[in-house]
């Protein structure tokens, strides 16, 4: 398996002559200063690619090519925008890039509460709690009919299949009572702008009012449920895929971070069902997917290790993290030895499929520790460097004893 590793471009404190140095054989990446609905030019495409060659790697995965707001609610310059995304596409197979991931979760790209949740051993890891999302919602963004979904949501499932028993709204009502400015300010940080701003364009570090922003883009979906919001996802692939075809690009879908409904917003690949639903509504071999296992096993209805096996024919690219699920139901991420996901099955599953199609195929570790000082060297949310590191070499030592049992 190919051994890449997310960098957020020139401006990233991760340098690529760190990651050569750390056996890093593919970037994956975007042209992050492109404003959301141009094009990307051929030249600015060209110009990224030398520069990564240049220390002797090579851009093998762009993520993300953003799918702006417009395309996911249907929004009267869709057209407009999908041409702009084709030629985007043109341009990134003429300048020898052919693996494309991208998302469609309306609005929130990822969601965590908590992106430096303490460990035992003084690492930290990111960490989604119900309850203080369900705050941010009810009494900072204040969503209409907020506490009345809460009320009505169904309940948690626990990792062995059992149903947990939370009184959300208590739990809120609770926070609230001790809730602070600076608390509250936090969670705004972490939820709208330092898991979104380098990764979605919606939102920047220097946005003077986040949340209207945010109230506006989620007024746009108002009326959009799951069928519509598949229906537009199915025009979206229908209209791309004729240029992936023409072009050899593998356009692989990230499944949804986490995988719930949040905010009153439909996420439409969330579990098997939904993988099916995709592969089947337009069925390509260039409609892939983005194996992401840290995004599916932080749901307890998905079996991880069942979904590899049955997707891995459509899979252009992994994720491979791994999260665990608490006994109240919130989850955080796990070490990638640990948690839910068996990430060492799912390196098997995969490297049976590389065998199968005679190539490599790209991986990266995802959203690893924080540790040993990551925290105080302003990398951004997730993507701390000694701690996806350390997963790295877990990866790879888990890969080299498959390779050498055959």
């Amino acid at each position: 398996m190919e051994r890449t590793w997310r960098w957020f471009g020139t401006t990233d404190k991760i340098t690529l002559q760190m990651l050569r140095q750390i056996g890093v054989e593919g970037i994956v990446t975007a042209l992050h200063d492109v404003p959301l609905g141009e094009v990307w030019t051929r030249a600015s495409i060209r110009e990224l690619r030398e520069y990564i060659e240049s220390y002797g790697m090579r851009w093998s995965v762009v993520e993300s090519l953003p799918v702006t707001e417009t395309m996911k609610y249907g929004g009267p310059d869709r057209d407009e925008q999908i041409a702009v995304y084709c030629q985007s596409l043109r341009n990134l197979a003429a300048e020898g890039i052919h693996t494309v991931c991208y998302n469609f979760m309306p609005v929130l790209d990822w969601a965590r509460t908590d992106l430096l949740h303490p460990n035992p051993d003084g690492s930290s890891n990111l960490y989604f709690s119900y309850a203080e999302f369900a705050y941010f919602d009810i009494n900072i963004l204040k969503r209409k009919g907020a506490r009345e979904a809460w009320l009505s949501m169904a309940p948690l499932t626990a990792s062995d299949g059992s149903t947990i028993h939370r009184d959300i709204l208590a739990e809120v009502d609770e926070l609230a009572a001790t809730m602070t400015p600076e608390g509250e300010h936090e969670l705004v940080e972490n939820i709208v702008i330092k898991t979104q701003g380098f990764v979605s364009g919606n939102f920047r570090e220097d946005d003077e009012a986040p949340l209207e922003k945010f109230r506006l883009l989620l007024d746009r979906y108002r009326g959009i449920d799951k069928a519509q919001l598949r229906a537009n996802m199915k025009y979206f692939l229908e209209a791309v895929m004729p240029v992936c075809d023409e072009c050899d690009i593998d356009l692989c879908v990230h499944p949804d971070d986490p995988p719930i409904e949040i905010l009153g917003l439909p996420r439409i690949v969330r579990t098997a069902e939904d993988i099916r639903w995709l592969l089947d509504a337009v069925d390509n071999p260039h409609n892939g997917l983005t194996f992401c296992a840290g995004s599916f096993s932080a749901g307890a209805y998905n079996d991880v290790t069942a979904m590899a096996r049955e997707f891995a024919s459509r899979t252009h690219f992994v994720h491979l993290r791994s999260c665990q699920i608490l006994p109240n139901g919130d989850f955080t991420e796990a070490d990638h030895l640990g948690g839910r996901a068996n990430l060492v099955e799912l390196c098997r599953t995969f490297m049976h499929e590389e065998s199968r199609r005679g190539r490599s195929l790209p991986f990266r570790v995802d959203h690893g520790r924080t540790m040993l000082g990551d925290e105080a060297r302003g990398y951004n949310a997730g993507y701390s460097f000694l701690g996806r590191m350390f997963a790295m070499a877990q990866m790879q030592g888990v890969i080299a004893a498959l390779m050498n049992d055959g």
